[in-house]
């Protein structure tokens, strides 16, 4: 490099004294967080040492986008008294920040941003301040960037700025500010043109001083917790405003001033997660004035905007990007949108807009992004929708009832990068204009009613395609290798009706693989775990797929595995270990044979295992006490043998589900079960279990709790919802999304004896109950009117004996119920929900049993005119008692029983804002509709009137 270190890169002199005045080892390579390395071999690397002073002239000074190693920043950076630019961020450089940098008077530049973008294999340091004061001495400064720096409490950060009257960009996004002054003795801040303080916790209403700094351009309040009633007045002294985001401030209420019309600069206004809960018409006056024609750009997105588009809307000229997403905007699309000359982006996703959409739609020829997805549109779209969107690159239509009028001959004039039309209606041909759209990454055509075969030219055409799912069609015929697809990240072709063999396919990169409930056939490739090595999800299931389980799969990257409901034979492989993420492994409904390997439960992350409908056999393994993490354990209809170990309720504390029915397990129900304390689905039915039912069964923590309507989750898993095969009300159902809500014990068809045990009606949250086919004597549970959620009772085909008790009338959601081939005897309750049960059935082979709805009459309902009717007997005596209990637990029911179906309607409607507002506009379309209908016909009736 030579000995003049003027001439090294990086390095600058001064002409005319020989002086370094310019150090820049800015790392010039860009950094990769996507590896997980968020420094290269570029980076610099060390310490920094105070023999850097002897570059007494030194004004410039650029270590950014390096790798210290965490260390400080050395105290003696504050020694350069001649710097004006100092760039430390992203160097490595962590801990406290020094106080020494306030001596730095001629400093106009400084960043110390640091990017906390995450990384699973190293970590950021941290940068953090104690106080600000020091920042007041940098009298020179204009530009100040440290966004990530932890803010630590009471560091006067506010104080120390307004002392920089030559600032002009302030940076401190997501530094943990939480407090705000909110006066200020004078403002000096005139010069001020940036201001971001957005993605801290600021929990305050906005200050007023605010509004004094007339110079700023730039204002950033997004994702806080601001709280206040209405956007100040005072705001219209910004005159200046060009961008303003006040976004995800959900404490933020109210309506937008008047005078806001007065910033005729403002080019950008974000109110995305505000909570304005007002009709879109009564912002006409605040748009009317010149804003109108200088607005750029509009995200009042996520903030309860409600009412129908304006026809003003049309009227912002130089609009290019605008965004209403996530609201409750209903009403159909104004054909004044096609008057938005400039507009480039256009989002009204997840709304309640109906109606058709506009053909003026298709003068927007600038409009690069379109989303209209998640409402209730619908109508015809034809080719003159489109004709003039030149530009257009993203379609989003899903999730609507639109149908797509396209005919197969149609050229585009757009080329897109992402065509998402789930659910609408587009075959049954498969859309011969795609051909023409080679630059799509993404494309979503799930139930677009096609039923056809998809052309050789898609095959070859869409190879460098990222997300593909054409799921829940007919489409036909066969999928060929698809071994250029190397950029596939999500790929769904499930529920068609393909045949064939699998495709085999090579993309380092593939998450989502879904190719279930299809007619494949075949074998599994052998090195199909190596095809994926780093995906999250594969499923096969429900094909005609033949062979054994590959042993690549033992490597699979994969959470969820799985291969159910196939022809799958051999036996399980042996290969499983400690590296595999699998966390849910579905081979149920399958030929396995075999007993259960060993290696299953050295998966450390292993919450789901399904192997039900197999043909296993052996006990089961002592190795399964391995398994701690098992949420769901489904073993049922297999061969199983030997008894239920003891370790069940032991190790695997974390079980919810726990289903070994229709195997061969013998001896007592272990008591210890019931330390399963999260246990909610216990079925251990149609086995050669004995010995009475233990009475610690009453100590199920988790069948004691109520389960919620909504946001309950069997597994960690975001992506995967649980499913099981439920006997419930006499039925084989199969449960998925409202599984977490099930909560089972079926213990019949075994060799059960003795009495119920009465704790078990300590189990308040039960939903069905079934002990039939046992050997179980004594009376049914006196307190059995305490399951209040029970929905499914079997007791039939029993030794039971005694009354049926009175409290059983409490069951007011009780839909299903079977008493019969016991010993029951007296009358059958009547009341509330009893009164349903009308099918003598029920309590068939029950010979003292009398009442409804059985022909048998009871003795005190026979009307008596001997002596006998005046003084009783003591039957009649103890059936009026019996009526009397009866009567009583019918009245107690009736306040529990209004308040659950009270509850059961209006609840919805009070707690959730969406079925709220469609209750509502479903009563004001019944109103219209009668309102209509009377009209017509009393208008006819005077029209039939006039010709009479």
């Amino acid at each position: 490099m030579g000995d003049d270190c003027c001439t090294w890169e990086g390095v600058a002199c001064d002409n005319r004294t020989g002086h370094v005045v310019k150090l820049d080892l800015r790392n010039p390579h860009p950094v990769s967080y996507t590896s997980g390395l968020p420094y290269n071999k570029w980076s610099l690397g060390g310490e920094l040492r105070p023999s850097l002073l002897d570059l007494k002239h030194l004004g410039y000074l650029d270590l950014s986008m390096n790798n210290f190693g965490g260390i400080r920043i050395p105290k003696f950076m504050g020694s350069f008294r001649r710097l004006k630019y100092l760039n430390l961020a992203n160097a490595g450089l962590g801990g406290l920040i020094p106080h020494q940098l306030g001596n730095l008077s001629r400093l106009q530049y400084l960043d110390l941003f640091i990017d906390l973008e995450p990384t699973f294999i190293v970590s950021v340091p941290e940068f953090s301040i104690d106080n600000a004061i020091w920042i007041s001495r940098l009298s020179s400064l204009r530009y100040l960037n440290m966004q990530n720096v932890i803010f630590r409490g009471g560091v006067h950060w506010l104080q120390a700025l307004n002392m920089l009257p030559s600032i002009v960009e302030v940076r401190l996004s997501d530094c943990q500010i939480n407090t705000i002054p909110l006066s200020l003795p004078r403002v000096n801040f005139t010069s001020l043109s940036v201001l971001d303080l957005s993605w801290n916790s600021i929990n305050s209403t906005i200050p007023g001083w605010l509004f004094n700094i007339s110079s700023l351009e730039y204002l950033d309040l997004s994702w806080n917790n601001f709280i206040w009633g209405i956007i100040p007045p005072a705001i219209k002294n910004l005159a200046s405003l060009k961008f303003l985001d006040l976004s995800s401030n959900l404490f933020l209420e109210g309506n937008i001033p008047t005078a806001l019309k007065d910033l005729c600069k403002l080019q950008y206004l974000g109110l995305s997660g505000i909570n304005i809960s007002k009709n879109l018409h009564e912002f006409d006056e605040v748009f009317a004035g010149c804003i109108k024609n200088s607005l750029e750009t509009l995200d009042m997105s996520e903030t309860q905007l409600s009412g129908s588009l304006p026809d003003w809307l049309g009227d912002f000229k130089i609009l290019n990007d605008l965004d209403l997403s996530y609201n409750s905007i209903s009403g159909p699309l104004p054909a004044s949108i096609g008057r938005l000359s400039a507009l480039e982006a256009l989002s009204l996703s997840d709304n309640y807009m109906n109606g058709t959409i506009p053909k003026s739609l298709g003068r927007l020829v600038g409009l690069v992004i379109l989303d209209l997805s998640s409402n209730f549109l619908e109508g015809v779209m034809s080719e003159e929708h489109f004709a003039n969107l030149t530009n257009l690159g993203y379609l989003g239509l899903s999730e609507n009832q639109l149908i797509l009028n396209l005919g197969q001959d149609w050229i585009p004039p757009f080329q897109l990068w992402a065509l998402h039309i789930r659910s609408c209606k587009l075959g049954p041909r498969f859309p011969a204009w795609l051909r023409t759209q080679e630059n799509i990454g993404d494309l979503d055509m799930y139930g677009t009613g096609i039923s056809d075969t998809v052309p050789d030219w898609f095959w070859r055409l869409f190879s460098q395609i990222n997300y593909l799912d054409m799921s829940n069609n007919r489409i036909t015929g066969s999928v060929p290798d698809l071994t250029d697809f190397i950029n596939l990240l999500y790929f769904n072709l499930s529920s068609n009706y393909f045949e064939g063999p699998l495709p085999i396919f090579y993309s380092p990169n593939m998450k989502i693989v879904d190719l279930s409930n299809n007619s494949f056939s075949g074998v599994i490739h052998p090195s199909i775990g190596k095809s994926m090595p780093h995906s999250d999800y594969l499923s096969l299931s429900t094909n005609n797929l033949s062979g054994g389980i590959p042993l690549s799969l033992c490597q699979l990257g994969c959470m969820v595995l799985d291969l159910s409901k196939n022809l799958l034979s051999d036996e399980l492989p042996n290969c499983w270990n400690h590296s595999s993420r699998i966390t849910v492994m579905d081979f149920s409904s399958n030929s396995l044979f075999g007993s259960i390997p060993p290696s299953i439960c050295s998966l450390p992350y292993l919450e789901s295992l399904h192997l039900s409908n197999n043909n296993l056999s052996g006990e089961l393994p002592l190795s399964m006490k391995g398994c701690r993490s098992l949420v769901t354990l489904d073993l049922g209809l297999n061969g199983l043998t030997g008894a239920i170990p003891t370790w069940i309720g032991e190790s695997l504390l974390s079980l919810k589900i726990l289903r070994l029915r229709s195997n061969r397990l013998v001896g007592n129900i272990p008591s210890n079960l019931s330390r399963l304390s999260a246990l909610q689905f216990l079925d251990l039915a149609d086995n050669n279990l004995s010995g009475t039912i233990p009475s610690s069964f009453g100590n199920f923590i988790a069948m004691k709790v109520v389960r919620k309507t909504h946001g309950t989750r069997l597994l960690k898993s975001p992506d995967y919802d649980e499913n099981m095969q439920v006997i419930f009300k006499g039925l084989d159902i199969e449960y998925i999304s409202i599984l977490p809500l099930v909560i089972l014990m079926d213990l019949s068809e075994n060799n059960l004896s003795g009495m119920i045990p009465e704790e078990l009606t300590d189990l308040l949250g039960l939903v069905s109950l079934n002990l039939s086919g046992n050997h179980l004597t004594g009376e049914i549970m006196k307190k059995i009117g305490a399951l209040r959620w029970l929905e499914s009772l079997d007791l039939s085909r029993n030794n039971l004996s005694g009354r049926i008790p009175s409290s059983i009338i409490a069951l007011t959601f009780l839909g299903y119920l079977n008493l019969s081939y016991n010993n029951l005897s007296g009358r059958i309750p009547t009341g509330n929900q009893f009164q349903t049960f009308i099918d003598p059935s029920i309590y068939a082979g029950n010979l003292g049993l009398c009442g409804f709805p059985l022909t048998q009459k009871c003795k005190d309902d026979e009307t008596n005119q001997g002596p006998n009717a005046v003084k009783g007997d003591e039957q009649n005596d103890n059936a009026m008692d019996e009526e009397g209990s009866e009567m009583k637990w019918f009245y107690m029911s009736m306040g529990p029983g209004f308040a659950v179906g009270f509850w059961v309607v209006f609840g919805p409607l009070l707690f959730s804002r969406k079925w709220r507002e469609a209750y509502f506009r479903l009563m004001d379309q019944v109103y219209d509709t009668v309102y209509v209908a009377i009209a017509v016909m009393f208008t006819r009736f005077k029209e039939y009137n006039v010709v009479a």
